[in-house]
Order: structure tokens, then C-alpha cells, then sequence
């Protein structure tokens, strides 16, 4: 009998926080996908009323995951293993767990990307550990869904950490090696060309395999992928650090280093000037206040107080840049926003730091450790 993954007995009341110590695929995938099983039913129906809200038509839905799940298998057949028994764990058909992994390149076939999304915040240039923080802005519906997974190394590989979505490979995370991965959307004029793979998989699989920015420029870049996102990717060896955007395209794949003070902040539109030209981010969209904000208070990010680095989020529309975003009543829900996760990578210690919520609900002792 495979036993089910443990869950944390800090279990906060609104995130699943599971642990598996399988270093088989096909076990720790039925392990996770039945200690989370609840939670990956919930993103199954959310998903299914979002692609309909933006126009994917619900026939469409098999294909799609279906497709996605033979481009994991190409591209990461273990991956691919781990995924198929998340379903069976979890009690759902296989494309349903493809469909899901797949989402970003399901809303990039009818060019749902919407306008709101994550900000991140890198700081490589001072002594110690780097300095990170990210806002994860996502449809509030999709709150229960949430999950923070801790998985033992496969084949020698790093001890993984992440937070992601149920029934979702990976999204922002640590392994063991020192290497941390914060994650953003972003549109291009190439997306949406059928289904490759899908980014959040790249992520895990960068969580799995990668030590170093390059290195995980070049998993990056073996993806055949079909909508865009970028990975900032954070390495910390106790002695030095480095950085880099690794914005990903159907178009190409690209990375953008720190600036000469050791920042790198990215929103959700492309900064290297090639990807660029091909950039989806409206002129008026929030992408560009919420970097220029960025920018402007650079400084508190370089702080080693770490209150300081949630202060640097701590911006809403009225202030002219939403970092934190808040859900406006007048708007259908799917185009509704909200900051359900300020999220920091504590590469020194191999884990992530979290507060349950947007960074103008934080406080002293709301963060947690995972």
C-alpha cells in the first residue's frame, strides 16, 4: 500500500503544506495527488469555469490536456510518469491533471493573459544571501487551491520546495542546492500556437536539475514552448549569488541580468530588447507603474531589513501602481485580481518564506517558513 504524503502539523487554515519522501515517480505522484485530492477537484472546477469565461470552448478542454500531457512526455517522461499518477491519485482522468499544467497555455490560445499579475523583486549586489520577493496575483477563486509541496531528491537530484497550484508540477521554488525560481506571466504576439510544453513543468524541472543560471538557461531554452513567461532565477552557493530573467517565447528564449547595483525586478512585460518587439503588454496596462515603482524604491529591496522588502510591494492602484492587487467588484470575476501570496526565497536555508495574503496585510508575525 502506498502511503499517502504527510502534511505539516503547521498546516495554515487556507494552504495545503504536503511532504513526500518517495523517490519513485509513479509513488510520490499517488502520494501527492491523493494528500491533496480535495484541492485538485477544486482547481479542475475553477479552471473549467475560467476557460469558459474567456472563451475556450469547453470541447476543447481533452484535446488540450491531452496534447499537453504528449509534450511532458517527450520533453520530461518522468515528469510525465509523476504526473499521470497524480491522477490516479488524485481520482480524475489524466487529461483533466494535463489540462492543469496546461492552463497558461490554454488562456494563451484565446489570448486570455489578462491584465493584472505577479511583480518580483531580486537583489544580488550585497553580501550574504540575495535579497527576493514576489507578489503571486491570481483570480481569488482559485485560493483553495494554493499548495506548498516538499519533495525528497530523484536520482541525486536537489530536495525540491515549491509553491504551486494543486494537481500543478511546480511555480515558485527552492531546491537544496541553493537555486530558487520566482515565476511571472507574460504575452507575446507568438502565443497561442497549439500546445507545447508547459511552462510550469519548466519550472519544476529547472527546481530538479539546475544549480546554476545557466544551466537553467538551458533547460529553459530545450522547451519547445507555445506561451510565454518568465523564470527569475536566484542561486546563492554561502559565498556568492547570481541572477537572471529567463524570459521565455514561442519566439525565443532570453536572460536578463541584474543591473549594475546587483537588481533585477520583473513584472509582465519583456525587457530584452529582441522579445520585446514582440511584447502583448498593452501601453496603459499596470506592467510598466508597478516596475517603474519598483525602480523608484530599489532601495528599501537592498535593505537588509526584510520588512523593508514587503514595503517595496506595499502599492496599490490609488498610488498609481497595483502591486498589491485587490479584487474590484464592478468586474466580471474573471477579470478580477487579487495578491493571494507575498512570497521570498531564503536560499540560505533551502526554503520559502511566505505570508498568507498581499503585503499590505503583512506583519512581523505573519510570515511563515516552508
Amino acid at each position: 500500500m502506498i502511503p499517502a504524503a504527510t502534511e505539516c502539523p503547521e498546516l495554515p487554515l487556507s494552504i495545503a503544506r504536503v511532504r513526500s519522501d518517495h523517490t519513485d515517480r509513479e509513488r510520490r505522484g499517488l502520494a501527492v495527488g491523493t494528500a491533496v485530492r480535495a484541492r485538485i477537484h477544486t482547481a479542475v472546477a475553477g479552471y473549467d469555469d475560467l476557460f469558459t469565461a474567456v472563451g475556450v470552448k469547453p470541447a476543447d478542454l481533452r484535446e488540450h490536456g491531452e496534447t499537453a500531457l504528449a509534450q511532458i512526455e517527450g520533453w520530461a517522461p518522468g515528469l510525465h510518469r509523476e504526473l499521470i499518477a497524480v491522477a490516479a491519485g488524485a481520482e480524475v482522468p489524466p487529461w483533466r491533471i494535463g489540462m492543469l499544467n496546461a492552463r497558461t497555455e490554454i488562456l494563451a490560445t484565446v489570448g486570455a493573459t489578462g491584465e493584472g499579475e505577479c511583480s518580483t523583486a531580486v537583489y544580488v549586489g550585497g553580501p550574504g544571501a540575495p535579497h527576493t520577493i514576489q507578489t503571486w496575483d491570481w483570480h481569488r477563486e482559485f485560493t483553495a487551491s494554493r499548495t506548498l509541496v516538499r519533495l525528497r531528491p530523484v536520482g541525486g537530484g536537489p530536495t525540491v520546495s515549491t509553491f504551486t497550484e494543486a494537481g500543478i508540477l511546480a511555480k515558485i521554488g527552492v531546491n537544496s542546492a541553493g537555486l530558487g525560481v520566482h515565476f511571472n506571466i507574460l504575452s507575446h504576439r507568438s502565443d497561442g500556437t497549439g500546445i507545447n510544453v508547459p511552462v510550469h513543468v519548466v519550472a519544476r524541472r529547472v527546481l530538479e536539475e539546475a544549480t546554476t543560471v545557466a544551466e537553467a538557461r538551458d533547460i529553459a531554452a530545450s522547451a519547445t514552448v507555445s506561451a510565454s513567461t518568465v523564470l527569475t532565477v536566484v542561486t546563492y552557493d554561502g559565498r556568492e549569488s547570481d541572477a537572471a530573467c529567463i524570459e521565455m517565447s514561442p519566439a525565443g528564449t532570453a536572460a536578463v541580468r541584474p543591473d549594475r547595483d546587483g537588481v533585477l525586478l520583473h513584472t509582465n512585460h519583456f525587457l530584452d530588447p529582441t522579445l520585446a518587439k514582440g511584447d502583448q503588454a498593452a501601453r496603459e496596462a499596470s506592467t510598466h507603474p508597478r516596475l517603474a515603482h519598483l525602480s523608484a524604491h530599489r532601495e528599501l529591496l537592498m535593505s537588509c531589513d526584510r520588512a523593508h522588502w514587503t514595503d517595496l510591494l506595499r502599492s496599490h492602484d490609488v498610488d498609481g501602481a497595483p502591486i498589491c492587487c485587490h479584487p474590484q467588484p464592478d468586474l466580471p470575476s474573471h477579470q478580477q485580481w487579487s495578491t493571494l501570496l507575498t512570497v521570498s526565497l531564503d536560499l540560505a536555508a533551502s526554503s520559502l518564506r511566505y505570508h498568507d495574503g498581499g503585503p499590505c496585510t503583512a506583519g512581523t508575525s505573519t510570515w511563515q517558513h516552508f
